[in-house]
């Protein structure tokens, strides 16, 4: 069992930046491919960003390239999201999540362990 705490999130002005942190416990998630979604009210769960183990491969939404990046720190099992230039559009509760499927990208069911969610709300 993996569990996954993030924090880092909070109220910023748009044109601001966070950056969101996921801590990983009950076992190294080394192997993992980790990834972050986002769900605004009223509104289905979308992916942002995700990560294989190695770090070598990265994908993102195109709704956030060039504003945020995904990063992991495998010596401290921790998965971070520097989110910069954010947009009111960016308002909502980020979750991340992690799993062993190898070809899990962008797909929110193929994600086997999920964090309890941090809310980012940006102000226009």
């Amino acid at each position: 069992q993996v569990q996954l705490i993030e924090s880092g999130g909070g109220l910023v002005q748009a044109g601001g930046s966070l950056r969101l942190s996921c801590a990983a416990s009950g076992r190294t998630v080394l192997g993992y491919t980790m990834g972050w979604f986002r769900q605004a009210p009223g509104k289905e769960r979308e992916f942002v960003a995700a990560i294989k183990w190695s770090g070598g491969t990265v994908r993102y939404a195109d709704s956030v390239k060039g504003r945020f990046t995904i990063s992991r720190d495998n010596a401290k099992n921790t998965l971070y999201l520097q989110m910069n230039i954010l947009k009111p559009e960016d308002t909502a509760a980020y979750y991340c999540a992690a799993t062993l499927n190898r070809m899990a990208i962008s797909r929110w069911d193929e994600y086997d362990y999920w964090g309890q969610g941090t809310q980012v709300t940006v102000s226009s």
